[in-house]
């Protein structure tokens, strides 16, 4: 799937992270702010993937600002901003889930 628009979710607020997707060209490319991006940047990137590739997402630019958001967050935010950026919010795909 392509994205249609720019998209964002999530805040700056402590234990949150913001996900902002955009067009690509060459794949999946993913720009990470975190202060435990040592410890943690690669399951963080492996999350914003993971669901990027179950909505058949192909050519995406992902801009994350991680503020110590747990997985389920990080998966949450992803699938709202992918939603969005795919225009289908009132679509939601339940399998992702």
């Amino acid at each position: 799937m392509e994205i249609k628009q720019t998209a964002i979710a999530g805040t700056l607020e402590s234990s949150d992270i913001q996900i902002m997707l955009s067009k690509g060209t060459a794949g999946i490319t993913i720009e990470l702010e975190s202060a435990v991006e040592k410890q943690f940047g690669d399951e963080i990137r492996k999350v914003i993937t993971s669901v990027l590739e179950s909505f058949g997402v192909e050519n995406v630019n992902v801009k994350a600002v991680d503020k110590g958001a747990l997985d389920c967050v990080i998966k949450a935010r992803t699938i709202a901003a992918t939603q969005r950026a795919l225009d289908t919010v009132e679509e939601p795909a339940w399998e992702v889930l």
